[in-house]
């Protein structure tokens, strides 16, 4: 079922999800339902499971030279995909990226994920190699998600790479794309971040999942900017509980969000990881609440592979 069916059947109740990280390269997939089965009892009518791009490492030779190789660390999204759907009976929604994907790539997975009867797809550009500064795309590769967008709307449409195919059949993916309330990185401005996440939307995009956030005053104001951009698809909002001290640092860095004075005091005056875990628990617990009681379609947690923390979150809001 599309991710739209599902917000039009909850009849305006909030829903629960979460994304998952595929296993690293080695480990089985009992290492995905271990961390999924304790979430199970919230009903999640889908579970994200993203994509982890190529990294390049250089070995050296016998002859001293530097050899450049590609390094698949978390392989098997489309495995995985299809082991959630058939034991769990969800939806499963893998990540489809730019980078790292030539459009003939890209159609091919496009294709592998129909076969599988995947009704939703995520659309996302994807973030630069360790090795690189900024994004480059692969050769024949997409720049911007808006492009990638494009071609899941062109197969919906029955339109293939090869325009000399005959009688082609057409895709029925449900789109969603990231929107980021404190803007994406790299956007100059808030404003000009929101005027291409319209241009994803126009372009076919269905539905939106924002960047995690921890105030939520920033959500709605995202979204009420997006309104009158004309942007009317539902957004999700995306949030993550905080669990050790180190993320006070890693999360602003790495992903550009802020961190409520409030929440930064109470984690640096914790005394151990287990401290701030349960500050994490409940500075989350007290987002949830509020934002359902502004009507969101669904709390969408990233679990970063790990799931006790967002059950003790769930059995207080669900």
């Amino acid at each position: 079922m599309k991710v739209t069916e599902h917000i039009e059947k909850s009849k305006g109740k909030t829903q629960f999800s979460f994304e998952i990280l595929p296993p690293l390269k080695g480990q089985n997939i009992d290492s995905i339902f271990n961390n999924i089965d304790p979430l199970m009892e919230f009903n999640p009518p889908f579970i994200d499971v993203t994509y982890h791009r190529e990294e390049y490492v250089y070995k050296e030779q016998e002859n001293g030279l530097l050899q450049k190789k590609i390094v698949k660390k978390r392989p098997g999204t489309v495995g995985i995909c299809a082991a959630i759907q058939n034991k769990y009976k969800v939806d499963a929604i893998p990540h489809v990226l730019c980078g790292g994907f030539s459009k003939e790539d890209t159609e091919n997975f496009l294709i592998d994920l129909d076969f599988l009867g995947i009704d939703n797809v995520m659309a996302l550009r994807g973030d630069a190699v360790k090795s690189e500064i900024y994004f480059k795309p692969e050769e024949d590769g997409h720049n911007y998600a808006s492009d990638l967008v494009s071609q899941i709307e062109n197969l919906n449409q029955g339109n293939y790479l090869d325009e000399d195919l005959a009688n082609t059949s057409t895709t029925n993916f449900c789109i969603g794309v990231a929107g980021y309330p404190e803007k994406h990185m790299e956007a100059p401005s808030l404003e000009s971040d929101v005027y291409f996440l319209k241009k994803k939307i126009n372009k076919g995009a269905d539905y939106i999942v924002t960047q995690m956030f921890f105030d939520n005053q920033k959500y709605f104001e995202f979204v009420d900017k997006c309104r009158k951009e004309g942007i009317t698809a539902p957004i999700i909002p995306g949030l993550k509980p905080i669990s050790t001290k180190k993320q006070l640092n890693l999360i602003p860095h790495r992903f550009k969000v802020d961190l409520p004075d409030d929440l930064v005091m109470a984690v640096v005056k914790a005394k151990d990881n287990k401290a701030v875990r349960q500050i994490g628990i409940e500075w989350c617990i007290a987002q949830s609440k509020e934002l359902i009681k502004k009507g969101v379609p669904f709390l969408h947690y990233y679990s970063m592979g790990k799931s006790d923390n967002i059950k003790s979150i769930a059995k207080e809001i669900f």
